[in-house]
């Protein structure tokens, strides 16, 4: 279902987790959106208004919990900001003519297909194809990283005439991603010589590599294979950070690749440098963004660097925590009247137009 220029679309939120409150304080400023509904997981939330779930104050959105009541709502959009994937939710709402934009585990499939496939003999990306022709309606996944960042590298090999190599390197402190959950399924705190946390850092981060993918696709680059590189930091004392445990020997930093070849030879690539405590061996020395390399004819290097607004005091956890959450977010919501207005079906960033991804003023 499209809209016009002037009219704001009709946003129904899932969760109210670490990215979901934050995106609710976004959509009540956005100009192209008017949240008109907040689904929750939690029995607890179910009830409430939204704003004080969220801790702002009432905002006149009543929190439910079943998908009937989405459907009923009949928004022109679901923004989905939980931690992990809903398939029976997507597929619910997509055949019901009800488009979705989400920030969970989500790129171009490839990952989800490979590592999840779906019980009933159809990869996920089959199954909410089929429901997104069904209904007419649009599925697009996005984020900071994998999403936005690779965005940027690709923007970046516009004026370059022969490629080489290119990478996308996110470089951060992820100490301000309170999400427990995030970090136990990729192994942060687990021994760094014990197999289970390799197998659980590249399980928790295989969706990187539809960050790869996706470069690759819009580079016209065929890979033959991504294969996954790590380094570990071991924690070098017990490290309390407030939410999170990590035992002296636990992982608490990585630097990980994952590389895109063709004929044995890399071609994209997309690094993770990782930093939870600087109290790692080896430690690495964080950027705090996101940078582009590109070996080619000419070379470019490009970085940018995100940080909070000005009066925001860094040692304020929870304002630097909010600027995580707002950038990863921000990304989906900036894309949902273009998404709104694309054609039915699966897409990726590569089907948007540039409006996908820029910003709003807000008056």
């Amino acid at each position: 279902m499209a809209t016009t220029s002037t009219e704001r679309v009709r946003v129904f939120q899932v969760a109210t987790g670490n990215v979901g409150s934050e995106m609710i304080k976004r959509i009540g400023k956005h100009p192209d959106l008017e949240l008109i509904g907040v689904h929750c997981y939690t029995p607890e939330k179910v009830g409430r208004d939204a704003g004080e779930i969220i801790g702002t104050g009432p905002i006149g959105v009543i929190a439910t919990g079943t998908v009937e009541e989405i459907i009923a709502a009949r928004p022109d959009c679901v923004t989905f900001h939980g931690v992990w994937p809903d398939f029976d939710l997507y597929e619910r709402v997509l055949e019901a003519g009800i488009n979705v934009v989400t920030t969970a585990d989500w790129i171009t499939g490839h990952h989800r297909n490979a590592n999840y496939p779906n019980s009933g003999g159809k990869q996920p990306s089959e199954v909410l194809e089929d429901a997104c022709q069904r209904g007419g309606s649009t599925f697009y996944g996005t984020g900071m990283n994998p999403g936005l960042a690779q965005v940027l590298t690709v923007v970046n090999t516009a004026n370059i005439a022969e490629i080489e190599n290119v990478i996308c390197i996110e470089s951060v402190d992820v100490s301000c991603h309170h999400s427990v959950d995030t970090w136990v399924n990729t192994g942060f705190g687990l021994p760094v010589d014990d197999p289970e946390t390799v197998r659980r850092l590249e399980l928790g981060t295989r969706v990187f590599e539809d960050g790869v993918r996706l470069m690759a696709d819009c580079l016209g680059m065929e890979l033959d294979e991504v294969v996954f590189e790590h380094d570990l930091g071991a924690c070098t004392k017990d490290v309390d950070l407030g939410w999170y445990m990590l035992p002296a020997g636990s992982l608490g930093g990585c630097y990980l690749k994952y590389v895109g070849k063709r004929d044995g030879v890399s071609k994209v690539e997309l690094h993770l440098e990782w930093q939870m405590t600087q109290h790692t061996e080896p430690h690495w020395d964080i950027k705090g963004g996101y940078v582009t390399k590109i070996q080619g004819d000419p070379c470019v290097y490009s970085k940018q660097r995100i940080l909070p607004k000005p009066g925001t005091d860094f040692r304020d956890a929870t304002a630097l925590a909010a600027m995580g959450m707002t950038v990863t977010g921000m990304p989906a919501l900036n894309a949902v009247r273009s998404v709104v207005d694309a054609p039915a079906g699966c897409i990726t960033s590569a089907d948007l137009p540039l409006r996908a991804f820029a910003g709003r003023f807000v008056h």
